[in-house]
């Protein structure tokens, strides 16, 4: 180590975890995160609770990493939250905390950009729950679909507290 590198080294950075294996089919919504499953109704939330960005779901978390819950591409990334647009056309938004917009990015890492391809069960975000509690905040995951008020319906497979692991199966989204 040179006498100058603990004045410019960079913050290690953090490694991707595996994928998931997953045979993603389309109108199909995997769980982004291992956890207890909650109706969206019960988001601590009220954006999220009355729906107002879409049926679905959200998890209480028992892990850090969130997956993809669907095949497609990402329209937005940005620390707490992970747009998709799925191969089926369903748009799918990953949302990590409640208001935890106010953390700024600070206690997550992005796995995926803008415009990147991903597949279901790929890594997206990784977050530090204890940044998040610390901060104040609830750490349930949500995952909506926003464009649902255009689709025949939107079903929650899994049942009322169940707990889940990532990458089963907890939505059925009918176009």
């Amino acid at each position: 180590m040179a006498i100058f590198d603990k004045f410019t080294k960079k913050d290690t950075p953090v490694e991707t975890p595996e994928s998931l294996e997953i045979d993603a089919r389309p109108g199909i919504g995997y769980a982004p995160v291992s956890g207890r499953v909650i109706r969206m109704t019960d988001v601590p939330d009220k954006v999220f609770s009355t729906e107002v960005l879409g049926k679905g779901c959200a998890l209480w978390p028992d892990s850090d990493v969130v997956y993809a819950p669907a095949s497609g591409w990402v329209g937005t990334a940005m620390g707490h939250v992970v747009t998709i647009k799925s191969d089926g056309g369903a748009e799918v938004l990953v949302h990590v905390g409640v208001n935890t917009v106010n953390l700024k990015g600070k206690g997550f890492t992005n796995f995926v950009s803008d415009g990147d391809r991903v597949v279901a069960g790929q890594p997206i975000i990784k977050m530090d729950r204890k940044v998040i509690n610390e901060a104040g905040y609830q750490d349930c995951v949500v995952l909506a679909i926003s464009n649902s008020d255009e689709l025949a319906g939107v079903e929650l497979t899994a049942g009322f507290s169940e707990k889940v692991e990532a990458g089963a199966p907890i939505l059925k989204v009918t176009f």
